[in-house]
C-alpha cells in the first residue's frame, strides 16, 4: 500500500458516523479531504443532530491530514456546482455516502399505510443525492486514470429484510449504482464499487440505544437487539475505505459491493477498539 500524499478527496455526508470517520481516514493516509455535508456551525439541517463538518475537519486534520470543510446540499445542483467549483480540476477519491433519511423512514408500519410525503422525501434524500454528485463530480475524477468512486450503501446483497420499501429501493438503488460505475468507470481506467457497515455504532444509534461509546455493551438485549454485540464502530469501515484508496489492484472490485468484515478480513486491520465484529 502508498499513502494518499497528493491526493484530493471529497466525502458526502461527512458530518457524521461513517463519511465522518472515512474523511478521517483519508485524512490520516495525508490526502487532501473536502468535507461536505448540511451542517455547520452555524445552520442545520433536517437531521437535528449536533455534529458539524468543522468538527470533521478538526479530526482530518489532526490525523495529519489538510481538510476543507464546505456545506453542501446535495439535492441542490447549485450547491454542488459550487463545490465542483471549489474543487478545481483535480479529484482523485469520492466517497459518496450522503443519507440523510433517518427522520423519515417508517419501520412501524406498512408502506401503504405510511406517510407518502416521507417516503417520497427519504428517496430524495438517499438517491437523488448521489445521482446528483455523481453528474457533477465523475467529471473531475475521470481527468486522470486511476481514480476511485465508492458508493456507501447499507447490506451486501438485494435481500429484503424489512427495513421498508423506500429504505430497501434506496439501499438497493446505490448498489445499482456501484455496480453500473464498475463498468461505466472501467471505460476510463478508473474504479467503481461500493461499500456497507453492519450493525453501525454511530452517534445516532448510541443516542437510539441510549447508551455511548463507553458503555455501549450493556445495550444488546436490553434498549438494543441482541446481536448488537457484533455491532461496530464507524472506523472499521473507513479503515476498510482507506485500504482500498491506497490498492494498487483496487479495479479487481470493480463493480462489487463489498462489507466491512470482508474489507476488514482482506485487509487485516480492526475496529477502532481492536475488535473484529463479523
Amino acid at each position: 500500500m502508498t499513502d494518499l500524499a497528493g491526493k484530493v478527496a471529497v466525502v458526502t455526508g461527512a458530518t457524521r458516523g461513517c463519511g465522518r470517520a472515512i474523511a478521517v481516514e483519508l485524512g490520516r493516509l495525508g490526502a487532501t479531504v473536502y468535507v461536505t455535508g448540511r451542517t455547520t456551525r452555524t445552520s442545520g439541517s433536517p437531521m437535528k443532530r449536533k455534529e458539524t463538518i468543522e468538527e470533521t475537519a478538526e479530526l482530518v486534520e489532526a490525523a495529519g491530514g489538510r481538510a476543507i470543510a464546505m456545506r453542501c446540499d446535495f439535492t441542490s445542483v447549485p450547491d454542488v456546482d459550487a463545490l465542483r467549483h471549489r474543487i478545481g480540476d483535480r479529484l482523485d477519491i469520492l466517497v459518496d455516502d450522503v443519507w440523510g433519511g433517518d427522520p423519515f423512514f417508517d419501520m412501524e408500519n406498512t408502506y401503504w399505510d405510511s406517510d407518502l410525503d416521507d417516503a417520497l422525501y427519504l428517496v430524495r434524500n438517499a438517491v437523488d443525492t448521489h445521482l446528483i454528485a455523481l453528474h457533477r463530480l465523475l467529471p473531475l475524477v475521470i481527468r486522470r486514470p486511476g481514480g476511485l468512486v465508492i458508493e456507501v450503501t447499507d447490506g451486501d446483497t438485494d435481500e429484503y429484510v424489512g427495513a421498508g420499501l423506500p429504505y430497501y429501493v434506496s439501499k438497493c438503488s446505490i448498489r445499482a449504482i456501484g455496480r453500473a460505475l464498475g463498468v461505466e468507470l472501467a471505460k476510463r481506467g478508473c474504479t467503481g464499487l461500493a461499500v456497507t457497515p453492519g450493525f453501525l455504532r454511530s452517534e445516532a444509534m448510541l443516542d437510539h440505544f441510549g447508551v455511548t461509546e463507553e458503555n455501549w455493551r450493556e445495550a444488546p438485549g436490553k434498549t438494543a437487539p441482541p446481536d448488537f454485540v457484533m455491532s461496530e464502530t464507524p472506523t472499521l469501515l473507513a479503515r476498510g475505505v482507506a485500504a482500498l484508496a491506497t490498492d494498487p489492484d483496487v479495479v479487481r472490485f470493480a463493480g462489487q459491493t463489498l462489507a466491512s468484515w470482508t474489507l476488514m478480513r482482506t485487509y487485516g486491520f480492526t475496529d477502532a477498539d481492536g475488535t473484529r465484529p463479523d
